[in-house]
């Protein structure tokens, strides 16, 4: 399975579709993979695990999201002000 993951990551070219968000606004899709992509960093960094799976966010939000709203995120992350649950 992690060969299949370390594929996928190599091959990404732009987000694939995703049914929670068919909508052609893709901010909360931006939102939600930003979370997904640092709770799944939290999680297997606790367990001492390898956090490459976790790249595959990272690679959706940034294709998505605006840098100015990444860069606000995480300067609100390092204040302890982000409103997401983390």
């Amino acid at each position: 399975m992690a060969e299949n993951i370390e594929e996928k990551i190599k091959t990404y070219r732009t987000a694939p579709f995703d049914a929670r968000f068919p909508n052609t606004n893709q901010t909360r899709n931006c939102f939600q993979n930003y979370l997904d992509f640092h709770r799944c960093n939290k999680a297997l960094s606790a367990r001492d695990q390898d956090t490459t799976p976790c790249e595959w966010y990272q690679r959706v939000y940034n294709s998505l999201c605006p840098m100015s709203w990444v860069s606000k995120w995480d300067e609100q992350i390092e204040t302890g002000s982000f409103p997401g649950k983390v």
